[in-house]
């Protein structure tokens, strides 16, 4: 409307001027409601080509969107094991800190678990102390075979002795009898060492080894243990908390409730149509209104454009994708922050906002090479974008009668 009132006033209006006091033609005698298109073809039909020319430049090198929000994150409130709950520590809309317990599930099943566990490194420990007490009785052992095997072979040392020089006086049955007892207490000997070997190894291997995997057992005992109370990841706000003792919560099927991060809005999410993708830059300068900030406009900047669009994403799935489900054009995402820090420090997250984005050809206008042609479209092309900051204004200045009045709130 502002821009056919605007191009009327260039077109319309002059031909009314020449056919008022040029040809004498006045309102309601030669120009009727009959004979205006008559009349007034001339400035009617330009009124209308500018009127869309206008509007075409103006909202493609200065482009607009109505989809620009203060976007946040929320953190859902999940145990990493279903359970009952047995105490909560905080209520809804209550603001906690990271590290802030918040509720805790039964643990009984985890206590029981970690006793068993405690348990189960003590009964390694016991083995290690009776291993001790087995090595020094494999030592006893030990020393006691080398005696009887020394005695075995100082007996056969002396038998042998006396059958040299006396021969018929030992039988030859003890000689061999006290020979296999020699042989005996070797074996005896070699195997007291053995044990003492087999308990060495226990003591440096096998125990050592159960006691490691009984302490990690226990570990794990603790961790679901600690997994039993639900803690804050970070500071914020819960919200949809009603959880009560004898809840049941399950990670997969029912939350606790989420947790909204505090932080000041810095900048804004806003999507602009696709066919404005050449036009949005890094750097342009833009303008926002926002519902919970009336009758003020904020002075943005753009940080990034989004290089994909996301009605294009494709995710693995058991169906084929059918590309008409991409007909629908999606917009180009886009993040502007204010040109001046602090500005919507007061905007609540989640805010919703009329942005425009403006185009600026200061830089190529600074060069020479350019021609005149060129030079006078790059001026329109700057010089419209007042007319869409008025529109911004004009907007900004409905918006409260727009959503009080006309909004039926």
């Amino acid at each position: 409307m502002f821009e056919l009132l605007l191009c009327s006033s260039l077109t319309i209006l002059p031909d009314f001027l020449f056919r008022r006091f040029v040809q004498g033609k006045r309102i309601g005698h030669e120009i009727t409601l009959f004979s205006v298109w008559f009349e007034l073809r001339w400035g009617i039909t330009l009124c209308l080509i500018l009127t869309l020319s206008l509007i075409t430049t103006i909202f493609y090198f200065h482009p607009a969107t109505k989809a620009a929000t203060s976007v946040y994150r929320t953190v859902t409130i999940l145990p990493e094991t279903s359970g009952r709950v047995a105490e909560t520590f905080v209520d809804m809309n209550q603001r906690v800190a990271a590290g802030q317990p918040l509720f805790r599930l039964d643990s009984t099943e985890q206590e029981a678990a970690v006793a068993t566990a405690q348990r189960k490194v003590a009964e390694v420990e016991a083995a290690m102390v009776v291993a001790k007490s087995q090595l020094a009785e494999a030592d006893g052992r030990i020393v006691q075979a080398r005696g009887a095997r020394q005695q075995a072979i100082d007996e056969l040392a002396a038998r042998s002795e006396v059958q040299r020089r006396s021969p018929g006086s030992v039988a030859e049955r003890d000689v061999d009898r006290v020979r296999v007892q020699v042989d005996t207490q070797q074996g005896a000997l070699d195997a007291a060492l053995a044990s003492r070997e087999a308990v060495v190894s226990e003591m440096e291997f096998k125990l050592p080894a159960q006691k490691a995997s009984a302490e990690a057992a226990l570990r794990e005992a603790e961790v679901d243990l600690k997994k039993t109370l639900v803690v804050a990841g970070t500071d914020g706000i819960l919200q949809q908390f009603a959880l009560r003792p004898g809840d049941v919560v399950n990670p997969m099927l029912r939350p606790a409730g989420i947790l909204v991060p505090e932080r000041k809005v810095t900048a804004l999410l806003a999507g602009f149509g696709q066919i404005e993708a050449q036009v949005m830059k890094v750097g342009m300068i833009g303008e926002v209104t926002c519902i919970a900030k009336p009758w003020v406009i904020v002075p943005m900047v753009v940080t990034e454009v989004q290089n994909v669009i996301a009605a294009g994403q494709v995710r693995p799935t058991d169906t084929l994708v059918d590309v008409q489900q991409f007909a629908r054009p999606g917009t180009i995402t886009v993040i502007m922050e204010p040109l001046y820090a602090g500005q919507l420090a007061d905007l609540p997250q989640g805010g919703n906002c009329i942005a425009n984005a403006y185009t600026s050809n200061h830089e190529a206008l600074q060069s020479e090479e350019i021609g005149t042609l060129r030079r006078f479209g790059l001026h329109a092309i700057d010089a419209v974008g007042l007319v869409h900051a008025m529109i911004l204004r004009i907007q900004a200045l409905l918006l409260p009668l727009q959503v009080l009045v006309f909004g039926g709130h």
